[in-house]
C-alpha cells in the first residue's frame, strides 16, 4: 500500500463520480441499447454513491468501509 494513499480522498473520488453520473446525459441510441444504458448508469450512480457515503478507516494496512444502509427516519415521511 503506498504511503501515500488517502482514504478520504478515495471517498470524495467516489462522491464526484456518482455527480458525475447523476448529471450525465443519454447519448443518442435508441431502443433497447438507450433502456440498457439507463439501467447501467442508475446501477453505476447507486454503486458510487453508496461508497461516497462511506466511513472510511485504513488499521494496520486493513481499508474497512462502513456503509449505513438502514433506512433514514426522514424518508419515512413519519418524521420520527
Amino acid at each position: 500500500m503506498p504511503e501515500e494513499f488517502d482514504p478520504a480522498a478515495m471517498v470524495e473520488r467516489f462522491r464526484a463520480r456518482a455527480a458525475a453520473v447523476r448529471s450525465r446525459g443519454l447519448p443518442p441510441i435508441e431502443g433497447p441499447e438507450r433502456k440498457r444504458f439507463a439501467e447501467q448508469a442508475q446501477l453505476d450512480y447507486m454503486d458510487y454513491a453508496m461508497l461516497g457515503d462511506a466511513e472510511v478507516a485504513l488499521e494496520d494496512g486493513i481499508l474497512t468501509l462502513r456503509v449505513d444502509l438502514r433506512p433514514h427516519p426522514e424518508a419515512s415521511g413519519t418524521g420520527q
